[in-house]
């Protein structure tokens, strides 16, 4: 299965109010793994950039005056997604600016239910909690401290990361069709058993989270149960 891990960077909010995109970024995932393969432009926006777009992406409009116009682009960038299903973290943003541009340029509109939504997969797995691209990197210990701004090429890269943390990390290959054994390797007749992680998880628990904890079991005294857990 192919899919495309994308981003856009805007001018804006709102492409009917004349906002436009100014740089894709998208990362390629085939069962799963990343090959590789990127795709990455910046796009001149035939028009300024407003400050405030310009404080989130550092874009300017001198940047971007000599970068190719997005019909410049479109071909390059349809041959790359291709038919591949397209996650996106909220992907309504993304995909009303795309579809925007190529009505502009009387192309096509991309299907909405092609986009993979990883903001609305992340609201389901943690209601209540933070979604943002951040605090999803923070929550499976994913570094992100490039990202002093936001970058679509980078974005790309790291919602990757994310998105399978979301579906359970990444697993080549892996197929419920035929026996078990057959599938983990497992010679005819053997049961198959989990094996411990070649690798351990990061921890999830804060330096904050692990003081107040700390803290916590000191005031209960020698005798609290949690010192005999944490010892025994």
């Amino acid at each position: 299965m192919r899919e495309i891990v994308l981003d856009t960077e805007t001018t804006g909010l709102d492409p009917e109010q004349g906002d436009r995109i100014v740089e894709i970024g998208a990362v390629e995932l085939l069962n799963h793994m990343p090959t590789g393969r990127t795709f990455h432009q910046y796009i001149n926006p035939e028009r300024d950039m407003p400050q405030e777009a310009f404080e989130v992406h550092g874009l300017g409009t001198e940047f971007l005056r000599d970068k190719p116009r997005f019909a410049g682009i479109a071909n390059d960038f349809l041959e790359f997604i291709s038919d591949a299903r397209l996650v996106i973290h909220n992907a309504a943003f993304d995909m009303k600016f795309i579809n925007a541009e190529f009505g502009w340029l009387k192309l096509p509109a991309l299907p909405w239910e092609r986009a993979v939504d990883t903001l609305a997969i992340a609201r389901r797995r943690f209601p209540g909690s933070p979604a943002s691209l951040d605090a999803l990197c923070r929550r499976f210990g994913i570094d992100n401290s490039s990202r002093t701004l936001h970058g679509a090429l980078l974005d790309s890269e790291i919602l990757a990361e994310v998105y399978l943390e979301l579906i359970g990390g990444r697993q080549p290959d892996f197929a419920l069709s035929g026996t078990i054994g057959q599938n983990r390797g497992a010679s005819a007749g053997q049961e198959w058993r989990a094996r411990p992680r070649p690798k351990a998880l990061p921890s999830r628990v804060h330096p904050e989270e692990a003081s107040a904890h700390a803290d916590f079991v000191a005031s209960m005294g020698e005798d609290a149960l949690w010192r005999k857990i944490e010892t025994g």
